[in-house]
């Protein structure tokens, strides 16, 4: 019997979306460049479902019903397109290739357009949950066309996770690259969301002295109400572990070193070139990259000045915390859905954006309570323009205002930097503003470089002669 699909990759994903596939019913022909890690799945999990082991591409692809489906599951980059360049010779037109890893989505164009001149279907699937959501059931977003969708369509959402109504946590994105975009945006927010958790720790820790073992059960607390999330949910985990080895909490061993792996980067690159601003995203990326610097920091704590400043904390500081983590996060939510916005608009995509909050309902990292609102706010044909302006969201971020103003003031006061916390409240401030120094900034590109500038008052681009006699003109007198 031919396999329903096949899995080239069998590093931990793509050993686990294959026993997930299998665990649901469909047969799964087995590929990896070493044989000997299809002998250990099959010796570990052959009995979960039926499996075809196989030790060539030519093999996986001759035991492949059609349309085969072949999933990519190796690291992105060049191993991604060396498995293309071997497959495509061994497909008939109207097979599709998958690639379910983390490709930057301008690959997944590049080779979508490639292939499809070709005659075979190319979809980059974005799979948000880690190890155990690969095997359990995952968040999934696949682009590509939409004729692909209804050959693999089925399966994916088969194996993915399912929401509290039972609506798979998978559906088309849209065409060529979408799946990997959405995909990088979720880990956009992803990066602000784990920071915003880590300078909310850092405040109730530095500021309040509340140890490790006490924030736990505050933060089982939180994940009771509106915050609650994955990410909030294993917080408590994290700061409720002891170090066996030590007897301290585990937090205070792990050295204060964040990695990461280019999807948060690529996100903030990404904004940069829509001219879409994700600075929450921004600096969580930053923070990361500032905590990596070991040995620079270990300079400036000896060099830099600080100073001693004594504050009075609320007596509701833990609860102004909450507020201030809350509407941060909202804002990071914020920032990557007008990303999603402007993404659609610079590619052609017909992006649902209730939809895509939808998917993450359930299965991948940045799974929250606060996306059953956020797929209230864009059901119909009257979306708004930012998610901030919802009545649901704005009111909730008045309500927490003054607590979020009071802990950002803290922080400064007290040296503790909290570069989400503050660049969210920025953000949220220069949407409110009617008027900003942007004015001065085109005013000074306008005397340096004849960048010309709009005026309040009246229709048309001008420019002042600012090394003549400083008159004002129209902008199409410059040359």
């Amino acid at each position: 019997m031919p396999a329903q699909i096949g899995v080239t990759g069998l590093a931990v994903m793509g050993a686990n979306l294959a026993r997930n596939f299998a665990r649901n019913g469909y047969t799964v022909a087995l590929h990896n460049r070493s044989v000997a890690k299809t002998d250990a799945l099959l010796a570990a999990h052959g009995d979960e479902g039926d499996f075809i082991r196989t030790e060539t591409l030519e093999e996986l692809v001759a035991n492949l019903e059609s349309p085969r489906r072949v999933m990519i599951m190796v690291k992105a980059g060049g191993p991604v397109d060396s498995v293309i360049d071997q497959l495509v010779p061994l497909l008939d037109e109207g097979d599709i290739i998958i690639d379910g890893g983390n490709s930057h989505y301008t690959d997944t164009r590049r080779r979508e357009a490639a292939l499809a001149e070709k005659g075979l279907h190319f979809v980059g699937v974005g799979v948000s949950g880690g190890e155990e959501g690969a095997l359990l059931g995952p968040s999934i977003m696949p682009g590509g066309s939409a004729e692909s969708y209804k050959a693999l369509g089925p399966l994916l959402e088969k194996i993915s996770a399912k929401a509290d109504d039972g609506t798979p946590c998978c559906a088309w994105i849209s065409t060529d690259g979408a799946g990997h975009f959405v995909k990088m945006v979720h880990n956009g927010i992803e990066y602000a969301d784990m920071q915003v958790i880590g300078e909310a720790y850092d405040l109730l820790r530095s500021a309040a002295g509340l140890e490790p073992a006490a924030q736990a059960e505050i933060f089982s607390q939180w994940n009771e109400g509106e915050l609650s999330s994955f990410l909030i949910e294993i917080t408590a985990e994290v700061l409720g572990h002891v170090d066996a080895a030590t007897g301290k909490p585990l937090v205070d061993v792990i050295q204060d070193s964040a990695g990461q792996k280019g999807t948060g980067r690529w996100t903030v690159q990404s904004g940069l070139d829509m001219g879409s601003p994700v600075s929450a995203i921004a600096e969580s990326v930053f923070a990361r990259s500032l905590s990596s610097q070991r040995e620079i920091r270990a300079v400036g704590q000896q060099v830099l000045a600080g100073e001693t400043t004594e504050v009075t904390l609320p007596e509701n500081f833990v609860e102004d915390v909450r507020q201030a983590l809350f509407a941060s996060k909202l804002v990071s939510y914020a920032q990557g859905l007008d990303m999603l916005t402007s993404a659609a608009g610079e590619y052609g995509w017909e992006l649902k954006l209730d939809e895509i909050a939808g998917l993450w309902r359930e299965g991948c990292i940045i799974r929250a309570a606060l996306l059953k609102d956020i797929m209230a706010a864009y059901k119909g044909d009257a979306q708004p323009a930012n998610l901030l302006f919802t009545p649901a969201f704005s009111e909730a971020i008045a309500k927490a205002l003054p607590a979020w103003r009071r802990v950002v003031a803290i922080a400064v006061q007290l040296g503790i930097p909290a570069p989400v916390f503050s660049s969210s409240l920025a953000y949220y401030d220069g949407l409110r503003r009617d008027r900003l120094p942007a004015a001065l900034t085109q005013g000074l590109r306008d005397f340096f470089g004849a960048h010309t500038y709009r005026r309040t008052d009246k229709e048309g681009t001008f420019h002042t002669l600012w090394s003549g006699d400083r008159t004002e003109i129209a902008a199409e007198d410059t040359h």
